[in-house]
């Protein structure tokens, strides 16, 4: 297996991630926001039930409402992204989100609580969109590195949070742990205070430099960029399958034992932590991405195909045959991430591509809001024959995203002939002798603007 970047493993590649002492720092600060995450994810449904005192029902609508709205911290964040450097708007970002966080404590009403929590979500989002930006900006060509090792740390990060929380439960703790989240938003803040400042118009011009253009028609006008987004909504799935569709399944239609269910979140936990960047490093660049899309249709089919297995399956052999879905499925989510990380940015134009990874941030917002209802109310309502169905169209989805990419980053790629002229200089000067440096300076002082990009 190819390894890239410095050191021999994990803890080699967090000492000298790729994007150096800015990295680093923005990795620690995104261990901290996702521990506090962590926290508000395990406590929040409590901590509106027995602070707040809303119903379920309220719970719910809250919850959903405010994932719709967070959809749209996406596509904002990286429009203003083009104008304002990624560093200010991160720290506005958590800034939102620690006032947002606070206002919990003094709430208590559905109708207040509403556009706070929905800030908050909206926040979220946003801040998620900029940390790719700031990891495309940084990383470089090693954003595939910098990626597997935001997801070690993040899953690292959400699983401390959840223990802190489940401290903080036991001994009703609540407004102790909404706390502690808004404190790890002030840590994060400070930290990427701490980094350099980048601004997106030095950016553009290094982009231009490198043979790209100011102008673009924006992702909203672009229906190649567009159709990766909507398909990349779907390829998403695997998700809601771990955390909603495999634990409903034990419950309610397997007689496997329910203490099962924890053990799915530590597979994936754990699978996540040791395995991300192994498969960065196997996945990498774009074709690995593509190769990584037809893998993920392969896991997923198979995950579901299991799923359907174990309702007929007695108590053991149901066990055995949802932890190993765990598996399967979390295998599908680290190719997926592989993919989706690295399509979104390699299909954007360079100068627009804070924009673009913008719209293509908003389909796991959207995930978020459909799946659930989508997996509960048709897929499970199916029975066997659903798993199979969502597994098989799945499948197929990944396939149409692996051709509609691998036509996409042909078009964007120039033909080797014209890499050839751009890196050498042209036959009659080397014929005649000439030195390549005064070659070019004659070619720099008779130009008088440069050439249109194409």
């Amino acid at each position: 297996m190819r390894r890239s970047g410095n050191g021999t493993g994990l803890i080699g590649q967090l000492r000298r991630p790729p994007g150096g002492r800015d990295a680093r720092l923005m990795l620690f600060g995104q261990f901290v926001d996702r521990t506090g995450t962590g926290v508000w994810a395990a406590s929040s449904v409590l901590y509106f039930t027995v602070v707040t005192g809303l119903d379920a029902a309220r719970i719910g609508l809250l919850i959903g409402i405010a994932g719709v709205a967070g959809i749209v911290g996406s596509p904002l964040a990286g429009r203003l992204a083009m104008t304002f450097p990624v560093r200010t708007l991160l720290i506005a970002c958590h800034l939102l989100r620690i006032v947002t966080v606070g206002l919990l404590l003094a709430l208590d009403s559905f109708a207040a609580l509403l556009p706070v929590v929905a800030a908050t979500f909206a926040g979220d989002r946003a801040a998620k969109t900029l940390e790719m930006v700031f990891a495309t900006e940084v990383a470089g060509e090693r954003r595939g590195t910098y990626q597997a090792l935001f997801r070690t740390v993040a899953n690292a990060g959400y699983a401390l949070g959840a223990g802190i929380a489940a401290i903080g439960l036991a001994f009703g703790a609540y407004r102790a742990l909404i706390l502690a989240n808004a404190l790890s938003f002030l840590v994060a803040a400070v930290l990427v205070r701490c980094t350099r400042r980048r601004t997106p118009a030095g950016l553009a011009e290094t982009a231009v430099e490198q043979g790209g253009s100011h102008g673009g028609r924006g992702p909203w006008r672009d229906r190649g960029y567009l159709r990766f987004a909507l398909l990349d909504i779907p390829l998403n799935l695997d998700d809601t399958i771990l955390m909603v569709g495999l634990p409903l399944w034990l419950v309610t239609c397997t007689d496997a034992p329910h203490l099962l269910v924890p053990v799915f979140l530590v597979v994936n936990t754990v699978m996540v932590v040791l395995l991300q960047l192994p498969f960065s490093a196997r996945f990498d660049g774009p074709q690995g991405a593509v190769r990584a899309l037809r893998g993920y249709g392969f896991a997923v089919a198979a995950g579901c195909g299991l799923l359907a297995l174990s309702a007929q399956a007695p108590a053991l052999w149901a066990g055995v045959l949802l932890v190993v879905t765990a598996v399967v499925v979390t295998v599908a989510e680290l190719l997926r991430s592989v993919s989706s990380w690295e399509l979104a940015v390699s299909l954007a134009p360079v100068t627009e591509r804070a924009a673009y990874l913008g719209v293509a941030g908003m389909s796991q917002s959207v995930q978020k809001s459909a799946g659930p209802p989508l997996i509960t109310g048709a897929v499970m309502a199916a029975g066997p024959l659903g798993w199979l169905a969502l597994g098989g169209v799945l499948a197929g989805l990944s396939a149409v995203q692996m051709r509609g990419s691998e036509r996409r980053l042909k078009v964007m790629t120039p033909a080797p002939t014209e890499q050839a002229a751009v890196a050498q200089p042209a036959p009659t000067e080397q014929a005649a002798g000439l030195d390549p440096a005064v070659a070019t300076a004659g070619r720099e002082r008779d130009r008088v603007s440069p050439p249109a990009a194409p």
